[in-house]
């Protein structure tokens, strides 16, 4: 008698493997680079808290900042914030360093972000910006380099600047905090100081001169 056998299943279907997302670009250079740690998403992100912290001012501040000879570490510009590389654990010491210097208690729009934040990438040094980019993108107005991390501004040690903290080799933190608070006040001023022909109003029109 013939043995009718149940017909042999198909085979499980294996999807194909996806490849894997190519890295951006800007987030490889930072990575390889610099050994910076970047966060993923549409543009990439850069940590602080980690190899650095950033100092952010209005950019009008941040111009007049950069004119004063006063040593300063990267620089990056965003829109109209500027943000200025400081040594990790910088952020920390902010409030601190305002009021020790008697700006406590002032509007300055003077902020630091430390552990745990985030800024957007600028396009690394060398390269143009991508076509399609948005108006305002980050861009390195001084730009960072391989160990630069070693001289972000910090607190000096004691003897070696003007306020307490840590030893730091490279710039005085407490130097580049006093002026960058300084411009911000003055920026905050000249924005609400309306310009002088507003003040004075228009010219009269000279009258006529009787006979």
């Amino acid at each position: 008698m013939a043995v009718t056998l149940p017909p042999l299943a198909a085979p499980p279907t294996v999807p194909v493997p996806r490849p894997a997302p190519e890295e951006d670009a800007d987030a490889s250079w930072y990575r390889r680079v610099l050994g910076w740690t970047v966060t993923g998403g549409p543009t990439a992100q850069l940590v602080t808290g980690i190899r650095f912290d950033v100092l952010e001012l209005p950019s009008d501040a941040g111009a007049a900042l950069l004119r004063r000879p006063v040593a300063t570490g990267p620089v990056a510009l965003m829109g109209r914030r500027m943000r200025f590389l400081v040594a990790a654990g910088s952020a920390e010491e902010l409030d601190g360093l305002l009021d020790w210097l008697e700006w406590g208690g002032v509007a300055l729009d003077l902020t630091a972000l430390g552990a745990g934040g985030r800024i957007t990438a600028p396009v690394p040094p060398g390269q143009v910006v991508r076509d399609g980019s948005p108006r305002g993108a980050a861009v390195w107005l001084r730009p960072p380099e391989q160990g630069c991390e070693a001289l972000l501004p910090a607190l000096s040690g004691p003897g070696q600047g003007a306020g307490p903290g840590r030893v730091g080799a490279g710039p005085d933190l407490v130097r580049l905090v006093s002026a960058a608070a300084t411009e911000c006040h003055r920026a905050r001023l000249r924005r609400r100081t309306p310009p002088r022909s507003a003040v004075a109003g228009p010219c009269p029109r000279a009258g006529r001169v009787s006979p």
